[in-house]
């Protein structure tokens, strides 16, 4: 093989070793494989860290990226630059980068300047808007895509339209094994005369290692030497949130089912040389998973590679490789088709030293020798497309051009002002008001903030315990027998009113439906969409136009994870015509508006029928949505440019004077959400213009020039008066501001990758 090239220096971006996934070991394969094959080319690593204390990297990695900061990833940029690197080989995987679909990582790729071949390790058939948009983004910004199945390049073109002729198919590389029988390695483990199945890989409920154990007693009644070896310690991830609570359940179910003798399990990632030894003395190798959707299945390419008989469910990955007989396929979650399958493998060495042999031979395709010398042709060929085409200079960058710069994190001061009970309503200064107690209204709010965070990365432990004091209270609150939310409770516990107000009913329901959509803790979802089926029927109840409001945005959340819930549809549709006959029947040219006062949240009105319009596809509610926001917008803008909230001292009643203090930090904060929400339902670039000019406002563009944000207490000033800020940091102001960052910083780790290769 030839091993002169004239690309001189890589770059491989992904996961690494000793981090423990398969991109980490696929991303150090196929370093030192290419570092191997082309010892004059300078193979370096930059990996991203999950951990801020990073892992323990060899000398090969010399940039880290932290997952969650998108300024990491803009220095990585600069760091290749300045290297000089002529190839950047970036591994792609959604769950491997931070911003909303990983949306971080396209930041990285905008601003490099050398050509870049990516792998992608998966290829949804059928992905969310945000998952298409950042796939596509980085597809767009590739020279060339490798995939590893021909399904995968069909999905390319079918699904995506990425050109055929910009997608290289490499397999799946594997470690070059000798085909030996698997009693040479059997002493080894003391299973000499025994027959060994196995499965390997990091351990997660999807990979369906139940099924196989409960396949193992009919299969012990025939043959009963024997033994299966489950290999991998359980996924971080799982750990992190779970502990070993999957691995402890099927050591139970072994022991259950009367297996415990013939079940080994090895918890821990081992190394090549180590896996190796276990793979060799496998009769059989098992990959029972539970998901189809599995584009790639490094495990499975091993096994298959090294000369192992399969039986596998089929998994898109399974159905190509182990087709015209090189494996065999069950259906999902089958124990006796399993067992079935097995047996006969094993009354059958004919049919099974066959079944090895050609995958085998099939395999010494896929040897990292061999695939590396592809990965070069894939470099060659982004190289050569890449000189084809003028190196764009880089472009003098004014502060007008750049996205803006938003404060950091401080949650100091809703931790101070959160007890064991809940959210505490008031401050005086930076001290919690005990003797005011709590609300159901902020608590919402505080509970719809945490799920922000985990969105943004940030889902911590101690994000974690407020969410479930926050979740907490929302429970205390609904009172089961009126199916309603209290509001009111005092410092001592004890509830101040039988009932809440119809705008607290709807801002409960507007976080428990984004906990349906975005919790990661299942019990939380379940929990979630339990008590807002019970608490919808008091929104259809209330004659607040807010209410309807608050509780279409949680509807909205709901039906993008449970899109075929009809009482939540027909309650969506019932809210959105009760809003658009608010607008008919009393907005007029110079008064677009909903009613005869502008009073406080008020964009959440026009927010509502721009989310629920577009969820239902209800065009008029859409259409109203928008005039209706543009009209507010036009009346909360001072002569100066500058956002200027209506006043909550005496609002603005149609006709009559306009209240011009005290400005409301909630106000801010619902004009922002619903400016995003027109930018997402039109992309017209002047709605950001708008939410930013919103959010300005609590850094100081305001009437009186003065910060509401305490960027020394992470608090918030309760309003902007005629002469002065009020210095009490109270929950709600808090909250606003908290929100409103949130909300800003996801759509900055999603748009400003785009707008920043607009203005290049």
């Amino acid at each position: 093989m030839n091993r002169n090239t004239d690309i001189r220096k890589i770059a491989f971006i992904g996961n690494y070793l000793p981090r423990k996934c398969g991109i980490a070991t696929f991303t150090h394969d196929v370093c030192t494989s290419v570092a191997t094959q082309f010892p004059g080319s300078d193979c370096f690593v930059m990996p991203v860290n999950d951990l801020p204390e990073g892992y323990d990297y060899p000398r090969e990695v010399r940039f880290e990226i932290e997952e969650q900061e998108l300024e990491s990833y803009l220095r990585a940029a600069d760091f290749l630059n300045f290297t000089n690197a002529d190839i950047a080989c970036l591994q792609h995987e959604f769950g491997i980068f931070g911003g909303p679909a990983g949306s971080h990582v396209v930041r990285l790729l905008r601003n490099l300047r050398m050509p870049i071949v990516t792998t992608l390790h998966t290829v949804l058939g059928d992905p969310s808007p945000e998952q298409r948009r950042v796939f596509g983004q980085v597809v767009d910004l590739s020279a060339r895509v490798v995939v590893m199945t021909e399904r995968a390049r069909r999905f390319l073109r079918e699904i995506y339209g990425v050109p055929e002729s910009k997608i290289d198919l490499i397999a799946h590389g594997i470690p070059d094994m000798p085909f030996v029988d698997p009693a040479f390695y059997k002493d080894q483990f003391g299973v000499e005369g025994k027959f060994v199945a196995l499965t390997f890989g990091l351990l997660s409920p999807n990979k369906g290692i139940e099924h196989m154990l409960r396949a193992m007693p009919s299969i012990l009644r025939e043959f009963p030497d024997f033994v299966y070896i489950v290999l991998g310690a359980t996924h971080p991830n799982l750990i992190r949130e779970q502990g070993e609570r999957y691995r402890i359940s099927l050591e139970r179910l072994a022991t259950s089912l009367g297996i415990k003798s013939n079940v080994s399990f090895y918890n821990r990632f081992v190394e090549i040389d180590e896996l190796l030894e276990f793979l060799g003395v496998a009769d059989i190798y098992i990959t029972p998973y539970l998901n189809v959707a599995q584009i790639t299945s490094g495990t499975l390419a091993y096994a298959f590679g090294c000369g192992k008989a399969v039986v596998s469910t089929p998994y898109w990955h399974a159905e190509e490789l182990l087709a015209e007989g090189r494996g065999v396929l069950v259906p999902f979650a089958d124990p006796e088709a399993i067992s079935t399958e097995i047996r006969n493998l094993l009354r059958d060495d004919t049919r099974r030293h066959a079944m090895r042999k050609k995958g085998y031979m099939l395999g010494r395709e896929m040897i990292w020798s061999q695939v590396s010398h592809q990965y070069m042709d894939s470099f060659q060929r982004a190289r050569r497309a890449r000189l084809d085409v003028p190196i764009r200079p880089l472009a003098v960058r004014t502060l007008a051009d750049e996205p803006m710069e938003l404060p950091g994190w401080r949650l100091d001061h809703l931790i101070r002002m959160t007890d064991s009970a809940g959210l505490i309503q008031h401050a005086t200064y930076t001290i919690p008001r005990l003797a005011d107690g709590y609300c159901t209204d902020d608590n919402a709010r505080a509970l719809l903030l945490t799920l922000y965070l985990e969105r943004l990365g940030m889902g911590s432990a101690q994000v974690r315990r407020l969410a479930s004091t926050y979740s907490a209270f929302l429970n205390f609150a609904f009172v089961r027998e009126t199916r309603r939310f209290r509001n009111f409770m005092g410092f001592d516990r004890s509830w101040l009113e039988a009932a809440g107000s119809e705008d607290s009913h709807g801002r409960a329901l507007w976080a428990l439906g984004a906990c349906v959509r975005w919790s990661k803790r299942r019990e939380h979802q379940f929990w979630a969409s339990e008590l807002f089926d019970l608490g919808l029927e008091g929104l259809l109840e209330a004659a607040s136009p807010r209410a309807w409001a608050f509780g279409l945005l949680g509807i909205g959340h709901y039906l993008d994870r449970l899109s075929g819930a009809r009482q939540a549809s027909q309650a969506r549709d019932t809210l959105l015509e009760r809003l658009i006959r608010c607008v008919e029947r009393v907005a007029t040219p110079d008064w677009f508006w909903f009613e005869d006062v502008l009073s406080y949240d008020n964009a959440r009105l026009s927010q509502a029928l721009l989310a629920g319009g577009q969820s239902a596809g209800n065009d008029r509610a859409v259409d109203l949505g928008l005039r209706s926001l543009e009209w507010l917008v036009g009346e909360q803008k001072a002569p100066a440019g500058h956002f200027r909230p209506i006043g909550c001292h005496g609002f603005h009643p149609r006709g009559g004077e306009r209240a011009q203090f005290d400005q409301q930090p909630v106000e801010a904060c619902a004009t922002i959400s619903a400016c995003l929400q027109a930018y997402h339902v039109t992309e017209d670039a002047s709605w950001l213009n708008e939410a930013r000019l919103a959010f300005e406002w609590f850094l100081g563009s305001n009437d009186l020039g003065l910060e509401l944000y305490d960027a020394i207490t992470g608090g918030c000033g309760d309003g902007l008066q005629e002469d002065r800020v009020n210095q009490n940091q109270g929950a709600e102001s808090t909250l606003s501001y908290l929100l409103s960052l949130a909300e800003m910083k996801l759509l900055e780790s999603t748009l400003a990758p785009y707008r920043q290769g607009q203005n290049a």
